[in-house]
């Protein structure tokens, strides 16, 4: 009877311990648990975890189970804003307006940050600093490659993601300032020598699929266009060997600079596809690092440490003769 009562006081002593003994959570928002490029921000926090598992801190990864569900992100940052437990948040903001105004709503106390996808510049006050891309530079960089490959211009179509995602916009934005030479156009119309044809830019809501049947329709529409400018990887790392099926046929083009592909990001099947002549180039994004970083950056946000805005990741720049050597290890 003696050891029954001990124990249950152990136990009930365990069980108040527990709420105190919790660890503080640094939870990263997505925008979808779809897609590879966040998985690969899931990684990184999962290392974090790993190398502080001491820390009164641990990493949390959420977000929607699909990229295209807007309202479920902003619900989920707003779940995760009402929970005791949570120290701060960075969020990848899929409708930029419409995260800034959950956090209108809310009022956190709480840092909040961004990762991978800024708020528009009218909003940045809500958040203490942006961690991810610099992804005008991104978009420009993607341009650049376009320009050399055809120097004297020609039409383009640009595969975008999702129309209010602040960062895509940026990555087009910096694309078209590059081709053109001029600052601020929102379609190009024979300035630089380049012209958006009609339909464009389409966007996909980060749907692989949806990027390869727009670049299918697009083709169809217009035989002798010269080139796409892709804002994300969607078509490649989404829907690889659809690609490969409907650029296939244009390997010759593309190994003359008569057909141009411009995209972002190096994550699945896309340096594959570069080394086997499918893309012009591939300007890469680091989204293993913005996870890995992050909890750092919320921590030292909690301790009210001075901490830059923004900070940038870094860019990986792959074709085809630099495929074994491109990606920063």
């Amino acid at each position: 009877m003696r050891k029954t009562v001990l124990l249950a006081a152990v136990a009930a002593m365990a069980l108040g311990a527990g709420p105190a003994l919790a660890k503080k959570q640094l939870v990263i928002v997505v925008k979808g648990l779809d897609n590879p490029f966040f998985e690969a921000i899931h990684q990184g926090c999962e290392k974090w975890n790993k190398e502080n598992a001491s820390s009164e801190y641990a990493c949390f990864y959420t977000g929607p189970a699909s990229t295209s569900d807007e309202a479920g992100e902003a619900q989920i940052l707003q779940d995760v804003l009402s929970k005791p437990d949570t120290a701060a948040v960075a969020i990848s903001p899929s409708n930029a307006p419409l995260i800034a105004q959950t956090l209108k709503t809310a009022n956190p106390t709480i840092p909040i940050m961004t990762v991978d996808a800024d708020l528009t510049k009218e909003d940045a006050a809500l958040r203490k600093t942006y961690l991810g891309t610099d992804n005008y530079l991104m978009g420009k960089k993607i341009g650049e490659y376009i320009k050399k490959a055809k120097p004297n211009g020609g039409t383009i179509c640009t595969i975008e993601g999702n129309p209010a995602a602040d960062n895509i916009l940026r990555r087009a934005q910096g694309m078209r300032d590059a081709l053109t030479g001029k600052e601020g156009l929102a379609a190009l119309a024979g300035e630089g020598g380049w012209t958006e044809v009609a339909g464009c830019p389409v966007f996909t809501n980060d749907d692989g699929a949806k990027g390869v049947q727009a670049m299918t329709d697009i083709l169809a529409a217009n035989p002798k266009l010269d080139a796409f400018g892709i804002m994300g990887g969607w078509p490649l790392f989404g829907a690889p060997q659809p690609y490969r099926d409907l650029v296939g046929p244009l390997k010759d083009r593309l190994a003359k600079n008569d057909f141009v592909i411009g995209a972002a990001d190096t994550i699945g099947d896309e340096v594959a596809i570069a080394r086997d002549g499918l893309v012009t180039a591939l300007v890469g994004q680091r989204p293993f690092e913005m996870g890995y970083k992050a909890p750092s950056v919320m921590i030292d946000l909690i301790e009210g440490k001075k901490v830059d805005d923004p900070v940038f990741t870094g860019l990986d720049e792959c074709t085809k003769d630099t495929v074994d050597t491109c990606i920063q290890k």
